[in-house]
């Protein structure tokens, strides 16, 4: 039985949290426009509230929550493509790849559920030593793992590894007896590695792992039927998975199992997360398509090409206009670290809170001018081009090319006057350069 109720629940609180009113219950018409609703998404089904919404008193009796299950509960499958996943008040997602049922409530593991000793036992290898490479070992190492990094010969990063004391070989040679080994290197080169290094190597019965479920989910890479196939996904840059564990914390993690072929795949996926210290903060399960899906869609539309995007044109309109480069260098990129902040600690609410009257209004007003509807269509086209896997096949293609068109747009990037204004004005403020997470000559 799906959380009719709950949902029914969350949406009465968000409508009387906006002062949305009803002079009475909701007619039968506008009950069926509710039920076909509900097989869409939870946003679909609280704008036709909103659309049912006039002015009065707001309430729903009893007898109308009653009356609503039932008719929902009612409605044929077929009027439900997408069925909707509610766990403690909150709709967690929808899905059209399968029914989630009560028993499939999102649960979050802590450190508490893993079992260290599963891991303790094997060989792992990390392959690769960048971003997410040098943070998996590290905390892997300090979690008083056993663990060896993999890199090719005459990489760049291998004397890195070596500086932070962790043992380095080429993959094929540390890939050679391994239990456990996570592929870390970049996307684009994961396959041929997998292909010529790891797979001839691996043993029979070992466990592949990534971070990513990119190259599984659309089949760049197709693991031996004999090899575990698992994913520990942290939500977050490698350089802030080593910094928060070190700290003594951890960042949220996702796991995944595309083949349990021991058995164990759950548990090493938990084994692991713990031991780069996931389990401080919460692991979730999820699949490698959700995963690969919502991930590419979320960098390249809002936390790196949006944002980068958003932050660019403010401050190239500001210094068209005629203003200083530094104050728009304050105005539309150095502040934004303070407002995510915000949004970090207690959400999109508690950024309103904190900011000014002005701001608060402004924003509300304004912003939606700047992120519109054709804003939102765009999104949505992106994320078909992500689910089809058109961009997939683009960045294929692009790298077999030899990457021009990424290497055009970084040397547009790293040209920019927001650059070099940038440059100036953080050496104005050592305390950045104390407490920066990024250190290029160690990670």
């Amino acid at each position: 039985m799906l959380y009719y109720g709950v949902f029914l629940q969350s949406v009465v609180q968000v409508m009387n949290a906006v002062s949305v009113r009803l002079k009475t219950d909701p007619s039968a018409a506008q009950l069926d426009a509710l039920a076909t609703g509900f097989g869409s998404s939870m946003l679909v089904c609280v704008v036709r509230f909103w659309r049912i919404a006039t002015s009065g008193v707001f309430s729903f009796s009893s007898v109308f929550i009653d009356e609503t299950k039932t008719k929902l509960a009612e409605t044929p499958v077929s009027h439900h493509p997408q069925r909707l996943f509610f766990t403690k008040n909150q709709c967690v997602g929808s899905f059209s790849d399968r029914n989630y049922l009560e028993e499939d409530a999102m649960r979050v593991y802590y450190e508490k559920d893993a079992d260290l000793s599963i891991i303790a036992k094997r060989k792992v290898v990390v392959v690769g030593y960048g971003s997410q490479g040098h943070a998996h070992a590290n905390n892997l190492r300090d979690s008083g793992l056993a663990v060896t990094v993999a890199l090719r010969e005459g990489s760049g990063s291998w004397s890195k590894a070596v500086a932070a004391g962790l043992p380095v070989q080429p993959v094929a040679e540390a890939v050679r007896g391994a239990d456990l080994v996570m592929l870390l290197a970049p996307d684009e080169h994961q396959p041929s590695v997998y292909a010529t290094a790891i797979e001839p190597n691996l043993k029979e019965g070992a466990a592949i792992a990534f971070a990513h479920g990119f190259n599984i989910h659309f089949q760049l890479i197709e693991p031996r039927a004999d090899l575990d196939v698992l994913m520990v996904a942290p939500k977050g840059p490698g350089h802030t998975v080593r910094s928060t564990y070190v700290a003594g914390g951890g960042v949220p993690s996702l796991i995944a199992i595309a083949r349990d072929a021991s058995g164990q795949a759950k548990e090493l996926a938990l084994a692991y997360a713990a031991a780069i210290g996931a389990g401080r903060a919460g692991v979730i399960e999820t699949s490698f398509r959700e995963e690969t899906e919502t991930d590419l869609f979320g960098e390249q539309t809002v936390l790196c090409g949006g944002a980068a995007a958003l932050v660019t044109a403010g401050f190239e309109t500001l210094v068209e206009a005629g203003y200083a480069p530094e104050m728009a260098y304050f105005e539309c990129l150095h502040e934004l670290k303070l407002i995510v902040d915000f949004f970090y600690e207690g959400g999109v609410s508690n950024m309103w809170y904190t900011v000014s009257n002005t701001a608060e209004y402004g924003g509300l007003t304004r912003g939606p001018r700047i992120v519109t509807e054709d804003t939102k269509a765009e999104m949505k086209r992106i994320l078909g081009e992500i689910q089809s896997g058109a961009f997939a096949r683009e960045f294929v293609t692009e790298n077999q090319a030899g990457a021009p068109t990424i290497k055009a747009l970084r040397r547009l990037s790293q040209g920019h006057r927001i650059e070099e204004v940038g440059a100036k004005l953080r050496a104005m403020m050592p305390w950045i350069e104390a407490n920066k997470l990024v250190d290029r000559s160690k990670n």
